[in-house]
């Protein structure tokens, strides 16, 4: 196992802290030899050995709409744990919905299939829509106009949101072992496929690593968020992010369902080993790569894109300024974790999120497809089996940018920047046509 230390020291010392102090907690709720008794949800009584789905209201009102969104829970034959899985928290990022609508198909859930209740260990739960005015709106928000993913664990009596975010909390989230939150990028960009996860909380650690894909980003969850909730209340919870909003990125959403394959057969839950990949790229910190000019940005690379330093990866032009183009280009070796598909950008408008590895790129070329990008695990079929060992570890240093790994990107941290900061900024070059 190749380990290279090259995480902030603070969170280096942190992680390895957590992980030593950490003690596997013995459930004896969980253990087969147990009676395995019926669950009621929503009022609904689930037998062992079922599936059936319960229609849960966000909102408890006798007039208006209850937003009911649909709740389909696997109720297996055996102790075990519960594991929750998550779409559309955000209205308009549809993989983890797809993903979601994927895992309850018969080809999973038929006589045959892996996620047989009568096969099962446990209790999965599955809402492919969790915000569901959104998503009938193609919003990321709510209707008053608040971020589901920013209230959690809510308040009764609060805004829309935050009642929603309480409804959830006291009916989903707390009674949860696990969580896979599905999510996209937001408008105007799109995300390779990544895992995000607080590496000090051991359970996520853990878990983040059950998933069986090349890139985990080490991500102190945002405030008010249901990863910062859930943590703080013991919970096991991680992001996945892969594709963008309003569109449905096949590659990202097969990893998904790859991925929570993998977090089930790691728990138990249903038989089988997990996949595991040949490395993984352990990340603290990144860079951002913006326009220097104003234009209509034409990118040369996409989400997961391999690149060198020096390599175009974008050029801006002006159509009132013919004959002139801007070059951006790779500050260095590496990895493109998220790229602009927005093509009108102002001088500062941040075009792509860029992973440095120049120390690694052989061990990363060694997985890369046809068009330049990185094979990322569940996106061609089952990988061979690996044990843990055999998987190599790489740690990626760096900070992020503002406190968070969209921070760049995000218009509600955007004043926080310090303007005179110039974190992942590249010096565009000018050339005559």
């Amino acid at each position: 196992m190749r380990i290279a230390h090259e995480l902030p020291r603070d969170r280096r010392i942190a992680i390895k802290k957590a992980l030593e102090d950490h003690e596997t907690e013995t459930r004896s709720d969980w253990d087969r030899e147990n009676e395995w008794k019926q669950i009621r949800f929503c009022r609904k009584i689930i037998k062992p050995g079922q599936l059936r789905t319960v229609e849960m209201p966000l909102l408890n009102v006798s007039l208006g709409d209850k937003w009911p969104i649909s709740v389909t829970i696997i109720h297996g034959k055996r102790p075990g744990p519960v594991v929750t899985i998550l779409g559309a928290i955000h209205g308009d990022e549809l993989t983890g919905t797809s993903a979601c609508t994927n895992l309850l198909s018969p080809k999973f859930t038929g006589p045959e299939g892996s996620l047989n209740p009568n096969t099962v260990a446990g209790t999965i739960r599955i809402v492919p829509v969790v915000n569901l005015p959104g998503y009938r709106e193609k919003s990321r928000y709510f209707p008053d106009g608040r971020d589901l993913n920013r209230n959690f664990p809510g308040r009764s009596k609060g805004s829309t949101t935050s009642r929603v975010a309480s409804q959830l909390w006291h009916n989903l989230i707390k009674s949860s072992d696990v969580i896979i939150d599905m999510h996209s990028a937001a408008k105007g960009r799109s995300n390779m496929p990544q895992i995000r996860a607080d590496l000090s909380h051991p359970e996520s650690n853990l878990l983040a690593k059950a998933f069986g894909i090349e890139l985990i980003l080490d991500s102190r969850p945002p405030k008010g968020s249901l990863r910062q909730k859930a943590n703080a209340n013991d919970i096991a919870s991680i992001t996945y992010e892969g594709g963008g909003a309003d569109l449905l990125d096949q590659q990202a959403v097969g990893v998904a369902v790859h991925g929570c394959m993998n977090v089930l057969r790691k728990l138990k839950v249903i038989p089988g080993n997990p996949h595991r990949p040949k490395f993984r790229l352990n990340a603290g910190g990144s860079k951002w790569l913006r326009a220097g000019e104003g234009g209509l940005l034409d990118m040369f690379v996409k989400p997961g894109s391999i690149v060198e330093r020096g390599d175009v990866l974008a050029t801006i032009s002006d159509p009132n300024s013919p004959g002139l183009l801007v070059d951006i280009v790779a500050p260095e070796d590496g990895l493109m974790i998220c790229t602009a598909t927005n093509p009108f950008v102002t001088a500062g408008t941040p075009v792509a999120h860029f992973l440095p590895v120049s120390k690694h790129i052989e061990l990363i070329k060694t997985q890369i497809a046809t068009d330049g990008t990185l094979i990322v695990s569940g996106s061609l079929g089952e990988p061979i089996w690996r044990e843990d060992d055999e998987v190599e570890e790489v740690e990626v240093g760096g900070e992020w940018s503002v406190g968070g790994v969209d921070a760049e990107w995000n218009i509600e941290t955007a004043a926080d920047n310090d303007d005179d900061e110039d974190v992942g900024e590249t010096s565009p070059q000018k050339s005559a046509v």
